[in-house]
């Protein structure tokens, strides 16, 4: 069994062509097709804005020590 996937497009005519090469010797297979609609807007910017939440942490000390002595703890 072969999955493809590809991203292509529907002439004017709503016809859909694959002409897809295959390692798969001549034969008979059975071919599911599922179509799903690219969007061509762009992904939807969020409605709010989290920046006054966000905070950044400031580290002092060596960061792989204090790892090892959380794991040694266990």
């Amino acid at each position: 069994m072969e999955v493809l996937k590809l991203t292509t497009k529907i002439d004017e005519s709503g016809y859909l062509n694959l002409n897809i090469p295959t390692q798969l010797a001549a034969m008979e297979v059975n071919v599911v097709v599922v179509l799903n609609p690219v969007s061509s807007e762009k992904k939807q910017q969020p409605s709010y804005d989290f920046s006054d939440l966000v905070g950044r942490l400031t580290w002092q000390g060596d960061e792989v020590a204090m790892q090892r002595n959380l794991r040694d703890e266990w």
